[in-house]
């Protein structure tokens, strides 16, 4: 039994490739490399370099390896961006989710843990976000997420198919040194760059309605993520039933200037963080509840917000000269 991890080089994929190794699940990963790095898969998963628009190749990856499930993470993540390029993220992550489930059909493969997002609820109007909170994307990337649950859903109505889809917040820290977020996007990345360039970072905003006037948001480590991967793939493999989504939140939000104190306490770098305009569209609090996830995936914060910076930092010092290249 193996399960195919499409985006299995990326910043989140190579952990969760790495906890379906320690739980004893053949991983095999699928990555075009658009955004991942061959060197975050381990020399002993096989590695399949082709897109996951290519039908042909993800069918022979799933005979070739047997593989009875698929934990599919890859596609176009910025969510910003996606304003600009609204053709590609459809294509890649409408398309592609198509094309993978061809590929499943094809092949007999009848389990899929799908990679969602916060970004199918917009933005809420409440303080702590549930499964059952009404979804508003603003934007082509939270939609196509959102037409991502909407076909495993239809799917599975008309084929044989167990599935659920996990709605990330903020994804940060790392599990592994040699593993980090490269993403030219995320919070994280932009304060370590400045830093390590001279530059003072930035925050967006100081005059929200919020306890100390920047954006809350909600931030998960990356291994506690991984981990819920591998127990919704085992329950999926035992045929016992799941709900379609789960958001894997903290139910306690972290603000923004909560976040750069940490960053300078950790990193001993001493700095003054420039608070310039607001940026359009940042909603004041998106913090969700983690109660159903953690009812039927173990899902836990077992990483406080210390060891969330503390764990990002160090893989980041540790890469040195090859961040992110």
């Amino acid at each position: 039994m193996s399960w195919l991890v499409t985006g299995g080089a990326g910043y989140i994929g190579s952990h969760v490739v790495r906890a379906l190794k320690d739980a004893g699940l053949a991983p095999v990963v699928v990555d075009d490399l658009s955004s991942g790095f061959a060197r975050f898969v381990p020399e002993d998963v096989p590695f399949v370099e082709t897109s996951i628009l290519d039908r042909p190749a993800l069918e022979a990856a799933m005979t070739e390896h047997q593989v009875t499930g698929v934990i599919h993470l890859a596609g176009y993540k910025y969510a910003g961006v996606s304003v600009e390029r609204p053709l590609h993220t459809y294509t890649q992550n409408v398309q592609g989710t198509v094309v993978l489930l061809e590929a499943m059909l094809a092949t007999g493969v009848e389990s899929i843990v799908f990679s969602s997002s916060a970004a199918t609820f917009g933005t809420p109007d409440v303080d702590l976000v549930t499964e059952a909170t009404p979804t508003h994307p603003e934007s082509p990337y939270g939609e196509s997420k959102l037409i991502g649950e909407w076909l495993l859903r239809d799917v599975a109505r008309a084929h044989p198919l167990r599935h659920t889809s996990l709605r990330y917040f903020n994804v940060v820290g790392s599990g592994s040194d040699d593993l980090y977020d490269t993403s030219p996007h995320n919070l994280f990345p932009l304060v370590f760059d400045a830093l390590a360039e001279g530059r003072t970072p930035r925050i967006n905003g100081g005059d929200y309605p919020t306890p100390d006037g920047t954006c809350v948001r909600d931030y998960v480590h990356v291994a506690d993520l991984a981990h819920s991967h591998v127990v919704a793939a085992r329950k999926l493999a035992a045929g016992e039933a799941l709900e379609p989504v789960y958001n894997l939140g903290s139910g306690d939000g972290v603000s923004v200037r909560q976040i750069m104190d940490a960053i300078r306490e950790v990193t001993g770098i001493e700095f003054d963080p420039v608070v310039g305009p607001r940026r359009p569209g940042d909603p004041a609090r998106i913090v969700a509840s983690g109660e159903l996830a953690r009812r039927d995936l173990d899902w836990a914060m077992r990483h406080d917000l210390h060891a969330m910076v503390a764990s990002a930092w160090s893989a980041r010092q540790r890469a040195g000269a090859d961040y992110p290249v």
